[in-house]
């Protein structure tokens, strides 16, 4: 049991360690991922049009 208790005063000590981010500087770095993923999938989505009409016309011609 005395290990329990010294692990969680361990985990209490660490933290208060912790540097949290600034809620300006998470919003900024949320915005930026939001981005980049609606960018992935515009990219993926005209991919996938672009072999699919790539496959219809072999298809067509077969």
């Amino acid at each position: 049991m005395e290990k329990v208790i010294q692990y969680f005063k361990g985990v209490k000590l660490e933290w208060g360690k912790i540097t949290w981010p600034e809620r300006k500087q998470v919003i900024a770095q949320t915005i930026v991922v939001l981005v980049i993923v609606i960018a992935f999938t515009i990219y993926t989505y005209g991919l996938d049009v672009l072999f699919k009409g790539i496959i219809n016309l072999l298809n067509l011609k077969a």
